[in-house]
């Protein structure tokens, strides 16, 4: 009788738990997986054979039994091939059951013995670290993702071979320095983002004004307007303005993306803010997260920190429109399933465009529309009024003349001048929520603001007459508030007054004529 244990990591949407795997030896020769693994892991026992004899290594001829605790826990992914040749091997004697028992081993084998990347290893390494283990064997492809985590002991394996060379020796990390997360140099990992800049965009006064109050206060936009009048390319560029990502969020963007399994390899850390323009056809599944057995993480939470682009939101389901209200409020995602469930960050600036109809062109005075009534007022119902009622800035944006066209080519401001006022107004924010976990005016609550920073005694008036008028929700007069307060940041005021205050209420009140 044999018996040997290492350590690896079960994921759970972002979040990675400690599992251990004891390999027992004695009886007849098989091999037995226990602890709820799923269909995908079973496979992973022909794999793990295969790759120890490639490597030149016996196997043993009794019966295998491995054990993934706690056996509450569901288990899958290929990352448990590595942990589960290593603790094979160490119960058959090739290893020292000691040399083992503290690692925390993550990695896919090849037949031939090669070990291949594998997502979420990010947050693996936090939670290795966090539990007291912080000798970690990751993939050589992942191993730039797991230097990120300070304090970490990683070693890169490309193959088990060599991997099982480096454990028969005394325990030693590789001695790659890790990478300076604060310098900025590794901004080429960032998240590919839309081309173009702000200066592409001719004449839309008002549409580029609300573009660049969404960025300075992280708030959510809806664009509408018939066909070619810009809509989209306003929002393209709404991530160019963003400021780069603080190391914390940096942290949380990457870990999202490592375990979607879409962090660059040469560059593990996004320091720019991402951006995500699904589909019109994409299911709910794929905005706010899911799929079989254990969730993944869907457009939502890939654009934690970052920019959600519904380019034509009308043609979206109304099932995948909905989906966003619950993310938008409480800026994460909670998805459960038989197997278990998941928590996904989703804190995201939600942009919107939409054409008032299906042609495109009701109200227009240049060109008649096409659509019966009946479908114009459908078209327009799909954005619901709760939806509409959580995105702070409306604008309708109209079709620019010729003569504008020709007057302004070449003299509209660009995006730097832009991100520079932005992130003047960013700094404002930081230093009012310092000691507050809240970052943008977005994200403050209205309580909050109204008792720690109110605007001008008596300013408020319109807003209450709106609310009590019914022309305004009390969740829009919050929003109008939090508008209010990036203005004021925008402008290098101190508190919003009157002026301030109904600038935020004309942006707002546009719902009512996108949903008319």
């Amino acid at each position: 009788m044999a018996l040997a244990r290492c350590r690896s990591v079960a994921l759970l949407g972002v979040q990675a738990r400690l599992i251990d795997i004891e390999v027992h030896l004695g009886g007849m020769p098989g091999f037995v997986l226990v602890g709820l693994p799923d269909t995908g892991l079973h496979e992973s026992r022909d794999r793990v054979r295969a790759a120890v004899l490639s490597s030149g290594e016996p196997w043993p001829q009794q019966r295998i039994t491995a054990n993934l605790s706690p056996a509450s826990l569901p288990k899958h992914g290929p990352h448990l091939d590595l942990p589960l040749a290593v603790a094979v091997l160490a119960a058959n004697g090739a290893l020292r059951a000691d040399a083992v028992s503290g690692l925390v081993l993550l990695g896919e084998l090849g037949l031939d013995g090669r070990v291949r990347a594998v997502p979420g290893v990010l947050p693996a390494v936090v939670a290795a670290l966090a539990a007291g283990l912080p000798r970690v064997v990751v993939p050589a492809a992942n191993a730039a993702e797991a230097r990120l985590v300070a304090g970490a002991e990683v070693v890169a394996a490309s193959t088990l071979s060599g991997l099982l060379a480096r454990l028969r020796e005394p325990w030693r990390p590789d001695e790659q320095p890790t990478p300076d997360a604060g310098t900025g140099a590794d901004l080429g990992g960032a998240v590919p983002g839309p081309e173009g800049d702000l200066a592409d965009v001719v004449g839309q006064p008002l549409a580029r004004r609300l573009v660049e109050v969404a960025a300075a206060g992280g708030h959510h936009l809806l664009l509408s307007g018939p066909p070619g009048s810009g809509k989209t390319m306003l929002g393209r560029r709404l991530p160019g303005l963003l400021p780069e990502l603080s190391l914390p969020a940096a942290l949380e963007v990457s870990a999202v993306h490592s375990v979607a399994g879409l962090l660059p390899a040469e560059h593990p850390l996004l320091r720019r803010a991402p951006f995500v323009d699904p589909h019109h056809t994409c299911s709910v599944a794929a905005l706010v997260g899911g799929g079989s057995g254990l969730p993944r993480p869907g457009a939502v939470s890939l654009a934690h920190r970052g920019v959600l682009l519904m380019d034509e939101a009308p043609e979206f389901t109304r099932t995948a429109l909905e989906s966003l209200r619950q993310p938008l409020e409480r800026g994460e995602v909670l998805i459960t399933r038989t197997r278990g469930h998941a928590r996904f960050p989703a804190r995201f600036q939600l942009v919107l465009t939409a054409n008032p109809c299906p042609c495109g062109f009701a109200g227009s005075v240049s060109r008649p529309c096409v659509c019966p009534p009946d479908t114009v007022r459908r078209y327009q119902q799909r954005l619901s009024g709760p939806l509409l009622d959580r995105v702070d800035l409306h604008g309708l944006v109209g079709p620019v003349s010729q003569a504008a066209l020709a007057a302004e080519q070449g003299r509209s401001e660009g995006s730097e001048r832009v991100r520079q006022r932005v992130a003047e107004a960013r700094q404002r924010q930081a230093r009012r929520y310092a000691d507050l976990p809240w970052q943008t005016n977005a994200a403050v609550p209205p309580d909050v603001l109204r008792r720690q920073w109110p605007p001008h005694a008596g300013s408020e008036g319109p807003v209450v007459a709106a609310v009590v008028s019914g022309r305004l929700s009390a969740r829009g007069a919050d929003r109008v508030l939090r508008v209010a307060w990036t203005l004021t940041d925008l402008d290098g005021g101190h508190r919003p007054g009157p002026a301030q205050l109904a600038e935020a209420m004309a942006y707002h009140g546009a719902a009512a004529r996108v949903a008319a």
